[in-house]
């Protein structure tokens, strides 16, 4: 079978509003390590882990054995209704590593429903269907996390079982706050949130969700702190804060296990996705006890938390902490940065380059201003492939590169995955300047 055989079958049966990445898509059979390979053999270094997801990377004995032990069981799935070890141990760790007092976990297959199952226990607590949600923020493709999304190109529907009312973000080339000093930018959020709710909600608003990084965004950084500066209007008003981990969590951002603990607060619920499954369909909530208690019907989530699901999770979550992967996304994530910026930063076209350990991203604007470029960024996405790289794409606009590789990412493959991404912006912003 060809490429365009496997292509011509992808359109007839799959929906046109799924994405294919490249002028000529690719499909992707065999990995290991950081690399994986495509159906004609080519060799790719993965700078973008199926969107953040493999975590680890690909074929790691440890997570490989411990899915294989379980599948020697016969038991791939037997339903909540009945105990499930590998689940009640990586609860146990969950609620050891998430810095929530008296915690309790549920389990769901995606962020999508790990956002969902929170705003359940949110808007029960409080008894409001009343939410505050972010500007340029992700938060999945239901209809409850559509409507929290403030990102226009992700929310296919304005139908929303929710009352929004919608906060400036931490974008720093465009809005309100960014014409402000950095110094006066939290006390301007502050500002805004104290109007906000006074303004457009009745008073007794469920809570606040927010990532504390802007992953669909373009990986959109508020100033460390924005979320205590926020946590003690809250407070104020009982107001509960969700903290999205999803693209944040497990130790990505390297100075922090978690994105919220940059800000010096701790969240009432906190989500997590994608990377700790590696690829398994594995995500949850986790919250404070009262909160978690407070949801008035039984509900449980048919395959979340799975034997099989669960048992790569433990093996995940074992490995990260045995090898201190937290430390490894700092250090290769400052290779990464630190290099990005001093070979392209004053290129024309470049407009901001921004870094959390291997949470990392390049922004593209028309030259001599901020008017985004997704021409531009797209073409420096295809120029990566060339070179053997692989990258995503994000932004409100389309028009940034970002990066999440695997955490076990080397520092000779960062090096060889910097070279390439230089040598793709370069010559395209070259190429774009010529025309």
């Amino acid at each position: 079978m060809t490429a365009d055989d496997l292509l011509a079958r992808h359109r007839a049966v799959l929906p046109s509003w799924m994405p294919l990445y490249y002028a000529e898509p690719i499909e992707l059979v065999a990995g290991s390590g950081r690399r994986v390979t495509d159906a004609q053999g080519r060799s790719y270094l993965d700078f973008f882990g199926g969107v953040l997801t493999n975590m680890i990377g690909y074929d790691i004995p440890e997570i490989r054995e411990a899915v294989e032990r379980q599948l020697r069981t016969g038991l791939v799935h037997t339903s909540t209704l009945y105990l499930i070890r590998q689940q009640v141990e990586l609860a146990e760790k969950i609620v050891q590593v998430a810095g929530i007092p008296d915690a309790r976990v549920f389990f769901t297959n995606s962020g999508t429903e790990a956002n969902e199952a929170a705003l359940l226990a949110a808007t029960s607590y409080r008894r409001s269907h009343q939410i505050l949600a972010v500007r340029n923020s992700y938060h999945g493709r239901s209809y409850a996390t559509m409507g929290i999304t403030g990102n226009r190109g992700w929310t296919a529907s304005a139908h929303n079982p929710l009352q929004v009312a919608w906060l400036h973000s931490g974008e720093r080339l465009r809005g309100l706050l960014a014409r402000l000093p950095a110094d006066d930018r939290i006390d301007a959020a502050v500002e805004d949130l104290r109007e906000v709710l006074a303004t457009q909600t009745s008073g007794d608003v469920a809570c606040l969700i927010a990532e504390p990084v802007q992953g669909v965004g373009g990986f959109v950084a508020p100033p460390d702190g924005l979320f205590a500066g926020w946590r003690k209007v809250l407070d104020e008003h009982g107001i509960l804060l969700i903290s999205d981990e999803v693209q944040t969590g497990w130790g990505r951002t390297g100075a922090h296990f978690w994105g919220y603990q940059a800000h010096g607060v701790t969240p009432d619920l906190l989500t997590f996705a994608k990377g700790i499954g590696n690829g398994f369909a594995l995500a949850g909530v986790v919250g404070r006890a009262e909160i978690m208690e407070s949801v008035p019907a039984i509900s449980f989530s048919t395959f979340g938390g799975n034997p099989l699901c669960t048992a790569a999770g433990n093996a995940v979550l074992d490995y990260l902490r045995d090898h201190d992967l937290q430390a490894n996304a700092a250090r290769v994530g400052a290779i990464l940065v630190d290099g990005l910026r001093a070979a392209v930063a004053d290129l024309d076209g470049v407009a901001e380059i921004r870094g959390r350990g291997l949470m990392l991203a390049v922004e593209f604007v028309q030259p001599g201003g901020t008017e985004p470029d997704p021409a531009l960024t797209g073409r420096v996405v295809e120029a990566c492939r060339a070179g053997g790289l692989l990258v995503g794409k994000g932004g409100l606009h389309g028009n940034v590169v970002r990066m999440g590789p695997p955490l076990t990412l080397t520092e000779a493959e960062a090096r060889e995955g910097l070279a390439i991404l230089v040598e793709a912006i370069r010559s395209t912003v070259a190429a774009e300047a010529a025309r």
